[in-house]
């Protein structure tokens, strides 16, 4: 029953993965998300006057205390010695979207692809918690693991900007 599946024993029981005999490698993961809004929304953070202050700047502070928390918050994953988070946005007035880009680094036994998606999602969340006064309507997607390097399995590019030789995390 545990082929493939790491996270369940030979009887099919959750287990935290032993990571005890893996080498420790250079690992990173970038995890990307989107937000859509109004185009008043999107103003609105742009220009800083959204009624509960600095939106990017506090969703920056949640993604990466989101990182931090992951093993509380995603049953059995490890608590890792991270060596760098970073939260960034992009505005996208084309699309009328918010972009969060998460990037988690560390050198370890076990990777950060988690952290990473944790640290987009909650920024995401907390830009919709800090503009719902001003619009209700607005939609998390797209959320997804963009590129992880090291490890055992070795690298992974899922997103066409992130070329095998570039895209630093």
């Amino acid at each position: 029953m545990s082929e493939g599946l790491t996270h369940l024993d030979a009887q099919g029981r959750a287990v935290m993965v032993d990571v005890t005999g893996k080498a420790e490698t250079d690992r990173t993961a970038v995890a990307k998300g989107r937000i859509r809004m109004s185009p008043e929304t999107l103003r609105a953070i742009r220009s800083g006057t959204a009624a509960k202050g600095d939106v990017l700047a506090v969703a920056r502070i949640a993604g990466i205390m989101a990182v931090k928390r992951t093993p509380e918050l995603i049953p059995l994953c490890h608590p890792l010695p991270l060596g760098k988070c970073a939260v960034d946005f992009r505005l996208l007035d084309e699309t009328g979207e918010v972009e969060a880009v998460c990037a988690v680094s560390l050198r370890g036994r076990t990777g950060v692809e988690m952290e990473a998606l944790t640290g987009v999602t909650v920024a995401l969340l907390t830009v919709y918690d800090m503009c719902k006064a001003i619009d209700k309507r607005m939609e998390l997607g797209g959320i997804h693991l963009a590129k992880k390097t090291g490890g055992k399995s070795g690298d992974f590019y899922n997103d066409p900007e992130y070329a095998e030789d570039g895209g630093d995390a």
